[in-house]
């Protein structure tokens, strides 16, 4: 059976690879600071294992997580120069393979869908192929190796050192707001089990008009959208707006259908991914990548979609789950 674990194993030794390129690269003026940082995150996705398994204590993983928010707090992470093509040469290769640069990209997908779907129903020797529950995560995995492989065909690129060192150049543009979704998505947990979610949803109660279920999806449509605005992140905004209204005013009191109100939920909560700046790695940083010259951008070119997504969202809650 192919364990997701395998996969953070490889994650894991993908940041560790870039982390050896960091420290002797010598153009980078904060390299030991780089180094280490994605090393210690590197050496992580290793170790959490034995802590899962009982094997080893968890304050070590405290520890490199706190020895993270130093170094890339400081700041005392920063970027060497990449050995890259010429911005000529890119424009000249982008010309001239055209559509097919999103060959790669449509990879990753395709091949998730299909473990997600067929291959999750194989065995072997009566044990299922892919891990039982983690269909989805292995065939995302599965899906980025195949999808660099195809990419490396694409372009006919040969050497393998070049997409790692390409990938290190751009996790250094990147910097700590990479691992801004999955702090900011610990950060709702951490809510949840303070009870935020229970002291908005009884302020909610009171405000409420009783039995408008319509004003009801609406402010949680709303809702969902605005902590995602001040979070930064709509994993982190939901727990707190469904346990405060989706779960317990929608669907037990209005007997909503749950896939159609949390889905559509989490959807609402995009909506506020596309206009905030606390969505760094979403907005900001992809403004610093293309040299744009507000980096604002993205954010005032995404506002009219966002806020037609949130219309239609509240739309299809409203028609298709009561």
């Amino acid at each position: 059976m192919i364990k997701a674990e395998w996969f953070y194993w490889l994650v894991g030794a993908v940041f560790l690879a870039m982390a050896a390129q960091m420290l002797v690269d010598r153009t980078n003026p904060k390299r030991l600071g780089s180094a280490a940082f994605w090393g210690l995150l590197g050496g992580c996705f290793f170790y959490s294992s034995w802590v899962v398994e009982k094997k080893a204590p968890a304050e070590p993983l405290g520890v490199a997580v706190l020895a993270m928010v130093c170094l890339g707090g400081f700041p005392l992470t920063g970027r060497g120069v990449p050995r890259t093509t010429t911005p000529e040469q890119r424009v000249a290769s982008a010309a001239r393979l055209g559509s097919r640069l999103f060959v790669p990209a449509l990879t990753i997908p395709l091949v998730a869908v299909v473990c997600a779907s067929a291959v999750k129903h194989w065995h072997i020797g009566g044990e299922p192929v892919l891990e039982a529950g983690s269909e989805t995560i292995l065939g995302l995995g599965f899906g980025a190796i195949v999808g660099l492989l195809v990419a490396m065909v694409v372009v006919r690129e040969r050497r393998p050192a070049v997409p790692l060192h390409a990938g290190r150049s751009l996790l250094e543009s990147m910097g700590w707001a990479l691992l801004l979704p999955q702090l900011l998505a610990v950060l709702g947990s951490i809510f949840q089990e303070a009870g935020v979610g229970t002291q908005v949803g009884k302020i909610t109660e009171q405000v409420l008009p009783e039995g408008q279920k319509y004003v009801a999806v609406a402010v949680y449509c709303v809702g969902m959208a605005l902590f995602t605005v001040i979070m930064g992140n709509a994993f982190a905004a939901f727990p707190v707006m469904t346990a405060a209204i989706g779960w317990p005013v929608l669907i037990q009191q209005m007997n909503g259908d749950a896939p159609v109100v949390l889905a559509v939920g989490m959807l609402a909560g995009f909506c506020g991914t596309l206009v905030t700046p606390m969505a760094a790695n979403f907005n900001l940083v992809p403004a610093a990548l293309l040299e744009l010259k507000d980096q604002y951008g993205p954010i005032k070119a995404q506002i009219p979609t966002a806020g037609a997504l949130l219309v239609c969202n509240i739309a299809i809650i409203s028609l298709f789950a009561f």
